[in-house]
């Protein structure tokens, strides 16, 4: 089984960013994360935290068939624009809480503020989608907790008949 190349694309959320008021770090340092597994860069955008505006940018990236996985950064915490969960939860058609409560049980081991992390994942068309937090750091760590299992994730999404390799199939009575 090969390792497919991942089709990736990376929104940024946050206000000031969008602004130009402060520079987006969280969304090239996915980048590099991304690149040193070996996947492919499709798109990368910024968005000011606003349900409306990532709702449009992860259906329009979805729609279009050219991404596997969209990582969002930021807006997943408890301030009163946080609202990426809630504009992911808006667009997808199945949720994926394995992603989310693997993140949170990862990143419990280094901070107990994991506990405030409302990111979730989830599925539109073939697509998934993984909300991160804004850090940098706090964004590679969880993009790295759940990386081992996404080219599986993206063969079973594309139907990929070397994503039935390795799963037990009981003996026909």
């Amino acid at each position: 089984m090969g390792n497919p190349s991942i089709r990736v694309s990376i929104l940024t959320v946050s206000d000031r960013s969008f602004r130009g008021e402060r520079e987006d770090l969280s969304g090239p340092a996915l980048i590099q994360a991304i690149q040193q597994l070996g996947w492919e860069i499709v798109q990368t955008g910024l968005a000011p935290d606003e349900k409306e505006s990532i709702s449009a940018w992860l259906i329009q990236v979805c729609d279009s068939g050219t991404t596997d996985l969209i990582l969002t950064t930021g807006g997943t915490g408890f301030a009163p624009r946080d609202v990426t969960p809630e504009a992911t939860r808006a667009v997808i058609e199945r949720e994926a809480p394995g992603l989310a409560e693997a993140m949170r049980q990862k990143s419990l081991q280094i901070t107990p503020h994991a506990m405030l992390s409302r990111a979730i994942a989830g599925i539109r068309k073939r697509t998934l989608i993984v909300n991160l937090p804004g850090s940098p750091k706090a964004a590679v760590e969880n993009l790295q907790s759940i990386a081992v299992v996404i080219p599986h994730a993206v063969e079973l999404l594309q139907e990929s008949p070397s994503a039935e390799v390795g799963h037990y199939h009981p003996p026909k009575s």
